[in-house]
């Protein structure tokens, strides 16, 4: 084994690579039990959806191994290629992709499937990274930050045509990392502010119709623009009055623009999704259907659980998707609040290990990329275990690691695997 090889390997962080293992095996565990109540000689059948994932596990472990020992140089040098491939993928999937719940956001290959979309986050976040880190000053420039939101919007809006919701929410995370280089807080302030125009538009619009919806509108403007121009010095008030100005038309546009989404866009089904979240009531019993069975799986389950297998709610396939989008209540099910809980402790320790390791790098490209990693990973696992608990809309978005799927665990294990190589080579410079 030559030096190089030898260092890779001791330079590899070991405690990432075991948080990974250990979410993989559990994983696995827990899609058994998902997908069927069988004897162990069938685990290994091909033809099952265990045998299938434990198959990709396999190929996932040879493609880490071939990515940690190709040169970081590499993905620096093809970030901008992998990216226009990723792009070039997600406008053919719209053409010849084949339709999965809804979705056009499949390429069909024989008895697989292959979804762009996953391979999609690490190369934006690729790109994203040789962007941002070609500029050594700091990142201040109006240009550059539209650039940036363009590398991360293209992709996206091209996903939200498949129409696949759940990934778009997951490339909003792509702000953490341009606040984390620079971005004003007052951003995340109007993102915040902008949630709650957005909920209060969702409220308004389904309790009182149209005409509450601009009469409510009508009095907050009135409202703030009188406040500020009592609550302010002469010589601010112009300037104040103006951008108040400014932000309640922004503030009408998004209402007017959600409110009509809401209204003429989004499917029946869809809507009253949203509608249940917000405890609106809806004419369709079978509305809420999905997260009322998570929950009474996850909270079945007590605090030591039924045991592995033992779940009838899982047995008998009352969740829909419980071996994908909704794997969480199996895991409340039959290992309870003990397995819950310690599932949420893997990946909070997961999350702050990949940030701990984008703060010690001397590169700029890795740092970014890792805190790009870490985006990623937290927008997963908050939108699919708020989506399992109630406090999501119900949106196709898997659990990494855990949920049934080759394609999000080939995704993954790029993602990861690109963090570990740049990582490796942390004491050398790469840019």
């Amino acid at each position: 084994m030559s030096y190089r090889k030898t260092s890779i390997i001791k330079n590899l962080d070991w405690v990432l690579v075991t948080l990974l293992f250990i979410l993989l095996i559990f994983g696995w565990i827990n899609i058994i039990s998902a997908t069927s109540n069988i004897e162990m000689a069938d685990w290994l059948d091909w033809n099952g959806k265990a045998g299938k994932q434990l198959l990709w596990m396999g190929i996932c472990t040879v493609f880490a191994l071939v990515i940690v020992n190709i040169e970081s140089e590499f993905f620096i040098r093809t970030s901008i290629l992998q990216y226009l491939a990723t792009l070039l993928m997600l406008t053919a999937v719209l053409i010849i992709g084949k339709k999965v719940g809804g979705a056009r956001s499949w390429f069909g290959l024989g008895g697989f499937s292959l979804q762009p979309s996953e391979f999609a986050k690490p190369t934006t976040a690729l790109a994203l990274s040789w962007y941002i880190s070609r500029d050594n000053s700091k990142w201040e420039s109006v240009k550059s930050r539209i650039f940036s939101i363009l590398i991360v919007g293209i992709p996206a809006c091209l996903i939200l045509l498949q129409p696949d919701a759940g990934t778009v929410l997951v490339f909003a995370g792509f702000v953490f990392v341009l606040y984390r280089e620079g971005l004003s807080g007052n951003v995340l302030i109007l993102g915040f502010a902008a949630m709650i125009v957005g909920i209060a538009t969702i409220l308004i619009g389904s309790w009182g119709g149209i005409n509450w919806f601009w009469g409510v509108w009508i009095l907050f403007g009135s409202a703030m623009l009188y406040l500020i121009r009592e609550a302010t010095v002469p010589r601010k008030r112009k300037s104040l009055t103006i951008w108040g100005s400014i932000l309640l038309i922004a503030g009408l546009f998004l209402s007017v623009g959600l409110h009509t989404g809401m209204e003429k866009v989004l499917k029946p089904h869809q809507r009253e999704r949203i509608q249940v979240l917000f405890g609106i009531d809806v004419s369709n019993p079978d509305a809420d259907y999905n997260i009322r069975h998570a929950k009474a799986a996850i909270g079945s389950g007590g605090f030591s659980g039924k045991g592995w297998m033992n779940g009838p709610m899982t047995a008998y396939s009352f969740v829909p998707e419980q071996e994908t989008d909704f794997i969480f209540c199996t895991i409340g099910e039959e290992w309870g609040f003990i397995g819950t809980i310690s599932v949420v402790i893997l990946f909070t320790f997961l999350l702050l290990r990949v940030i701990f390791i984008a703060e010690r790098q001397r590169s700029k490209f890795t740092r970014v990329y890792a805190y790009g990693v870490a985006s990623i990973l937290f927008m997963h696992f908050l939108v699919n275990i708020g989506m399992v608990l109630g406090l999501a809309p119900v949106i196709g978005i898997p659990l990494p690691f855990f949920s049934y799927g080759g394609s999000s665990l080939l995704g993954f294990t790029f993602l990861f695997g690109v963090l570990l190589r740049l990582d490796g080579e942390r004491f050398k410079m790469l840019r």
